[in-house]
């Protein structure tokens, strides 16, 4: 049996309805291209959702990964640490906004934000105090466990869970427009005193379709909430590391979170490794000789040394590789491409910031996941040699920071071909 054929036995893959599903081997990763079980090369236009920053199988992070498993690959992170840990949480600390000064570890973005949302629970519990409601953004996706599923805009992704879900005010994502109207419904809210936290994806809003809003008005309204002494949570799983063409999207804020969610691009994409970095307030909300006020969160694999041995690996190509002007220029790269093809009949609208683009498929009804046009392009471009998994009609340009302008341009040009060709 082939690799495919066996796949279909004996799994189930995530986001994808397997009737009918296409599942396509991978056998090799090497720079921005991935190889299938025939040879055939695809340009990893997604960085394999979006958590890939220096390429596929980057010797350096592949020595440092085979380094720490011989030398310690697990300890329990409860009541022990080890030097890749340390390492890793001092360069972060020193990296992350001026204000955040711990880190907690747990195993992925999901995680990171129920981390956080559980921390800001208790931050208030451990001060007496009752506070029972969460301001998110209108579009938002925080993860797949069910505090983060809560934060998460309604519809769409969690209708079967949403009787089980507690309730969240949303507001619409702050833009020039709006940015008035959004700050006097924030204050409305926080006025009541019942806020414990605002959680919010900074300036782009990933699964939701790429969604863009105002760095300005957003960091106005966390200062809004700051005000208030109401928590902020910049879920950064996405954004963080270069994405939006500063290390991270709070790089952007006049006012800093408090609480920061980092995941994907963390370990350069090799390894799971979620992580909740606070502000000291919030440390010493849980710093007591009340054992009741303990944090009590924890995984497994909390703080595994071969996942920060990766991740300071990735941090160290950052810094030898100018990863940065990397993404700088293919920020460049991907703002000229918007606009030249947000003027083709077949585009709804199209979208950039840092080194994402969006492009919208013009199609009956509205732009969602569930808007099936996205599956035509993604088979068209397949046959391309080009993988850019659609969110419904939206395509997603996200590339790795090592793609080089050849194979940037064939993913320009396959797009084109695919709106001026096969939608004319």
């Amino acid at each position: 049996m082939s690799l495919k054929q066996k796949d279909k036995q004996y799994i189930w893959h995530p986001f994808d309805q397997m009737k009918g599903a296409e599942i396509i081997p991978i056998v090799k990763g090497e720079g921005a291209f991935v190889y299938d079980e025939d040879g055939k090369k695809y340009i990893d236009g997604f960085s394999s959702w979006w958590v890939n920053v220096h390429g596929h199988s980057h010797p350096y992070i592949a020595q440092k990964i085979a380094d720490q498993a011989k030398e310690l690959e697990h300890v329990a992170f409860g009541g022990f640490t080890h030097p890749q840990a340390v390492k890793l949480s001092e360069r972060l600390v020193n990296l992350l906004p001026h204000n955040i000064e711990k880190l907690f570890f747990s195993d992925n973005g999901s995680t990171a934000n129920e981390v956080a949302l559980k921390m800001a629970i208790q931050y208030w519990f451990n001060q007496g105090e009752k506070r029972n409601t969460f301001l998110s953004l209108e579009g938002d996706y925080h993860g797949d466990t069910f505090g983060s599923m809560s934060l998460t805009a309604r519809g769409g992704f969690n209708e079967p869970f949403e009787r089980f879900m507690f309730d969240v005010n949303f507001i619409e994502p702050p833009t020039e427009e709006n940015g008035a109207e959004v700050l006097a419904k924030v204050e409305n809210y926080l006025k009541t005193g019942t806020v414990a936290a605002f959680i919010f994806e900074p300036i782009v809003q990933g699964a939701g379709g790429m969604l863009m809003h105002s760095p300005a008005i957003l960091s106005k309204v966390i200062g809004l909430c700051q005000q208030y002494g109401v928590l902020t949570i910049a879920d950064e799983v996405f954004t963080g590391f270069g994405r939006t063409g500063k290390l991270f999207a709070s790089d952007y804020f006049e006012h800093k979170p408090d609480i920061m969610c980092l995941s994907k691009g963390l370990t350069g994409g090799f390894l799971p490794l979620g992580i909740t970095a606070v502000a000291d307030k919030v440390y010493q909300a849980f710093y007591s000789d009340d054992a009741k006020n303990t944090f009590l969160h924890g995984h497994s694999y909390t703080g595994n040394p071969i996942s920060c041995a990766a991740a300071n690996a990735s941090l160290d190509l950052f810094e030898q590789e100018n990863t940065m002007q990397n993404v700088a220029h293919i920020t460049e790269k991907l703002a000229a491409f918007v606009a030249q093809i947000k003027r083709n009949k077949n585009v709804r609208t199209a979208r950039g910031f840092g080194a994402i683009a969006a492009v919208e498929i013009e199609t009956q009804g509205e732009s969602s996941y569930f808007n099936n046009a996205g599956k035509e392009a993604y088979n068209f471009l397949l046959s391309k040699g080009v993988i850019l998994r659609p969110l419904g009609n939206v395509l997603v340009i996200v590339p790795p920071y090592c793609i080089s302008d050849e194979a940037l341009e064939q993913v320009f040009e396959s797009v084109l071909e695919y709106f001026e060709g096969t939608k004319s």
